[in-house]
This record gives structure tokens, C-alpha cells and sequence, in this order.
């Protein structure tokens, strides 16, 4: 249980950007896609206030995972958490997030002091009927 507390230090910066590629920048460089990334959201979300997501990740291709960040492209501030992963934890992470209108969803992992990702876009529709 003591492994879970936040410990890390909070990116002031990428939590107050205000567009994606000012929130990308601020948590350090430019990710490269990656399929060792499995990044699960919905297709049509009925209700953005309550999004569910999964992020996993293939630890053989990508290991000593260190963060993984979710981003919502069309949020007023992209930045929705900041996950810092213990050495040796297995990167399973479920949770919810707010999107404020359709458009991409995206999963930056840093392993290795390097930045991966992976996206989705997910439409956000009243009552859930999608177009």
C-alpha cells in the first residue's frame, strides 16, 4: 500500500497547459507511437463527464516504466493525470476521465526516459447515439 502514494512531483506546467502540444512539450519531448502501448477507450462515449479508460503496457518491449500521462486533445486543459509507476510494478491502469467533446484520447508512457503513446479517438454523443 505504501508504494501506491503519490510521491512523484506534480508537472505544474503540463497540468496548466492549455493546448496538447504545449501539454506534450512540458512532459519533456516529442513520444514516439508504440505498440507495446494498449491504450482501451470507448468509441462512443454516452457520457464525457465519465469516460472509462485502460492504458496497459507490454513491459517486454517497453520496460522500466517510470509514468504514464493521459491526455484529452479537446479538453481546455489536455493534461488529465499523471500516473507514477513503481520499479518492477506491472503498468495496469483503469480509470475514468472527463471529455469535454469528441476528438482524441492519448496514453504517454515514459520508459527509459524515453516517451511512447498511443491514441483513440472517441466520439462523445447524448444518450450515446453515435454520427
Amino acid at each position: 500500500p505504501a508504494r501506491a502514494w503519490a510521491t512523484g512531483s506534480r508537472p505544474e506546467t503540463a497540468f496548466d497547459a492549455i493546448a496538447l502540444d504545449q501539454a506534450l512539450m512540458a512532459l519533456g519531448q516529442t513520444p514516439t507511437r508504440h505498440e507495446g502501448v494498449i491504450f482501451t477507450t470507448p468509441d462512443i462515449a454516452e457520457n464525457g463527464a465519465v469516460v472509462p479508460i485502460r492504458v496497459e503496457v507490454d513491459q517486454t518491449v517497453l520496460p522500466n516504466v517510470s509514468k504514464v500521462s493521459v491526455l484529452v486533445e479537446m479538453n481546455p486543459n489536455p493534461l488529465a493525470a499523471v500516473f507514477d509507476i513503481a520499479p518492477g510494478t506491472e503498468v495496469y491502469i483503469e480509470t475514468r476521465v472527463k471529455v469535454a467533446q469528441t476528438g482524441n484520447l492519448y496514453a504517454v508512457v515514459e520508459s527509459d526516459g524515453q516517451l511512447f503513446m498511443a491514441s483513440r479517438e472517441t466520439k462523445v454523443t447524448l444518450g450515446g447515439c453515435g454520427g
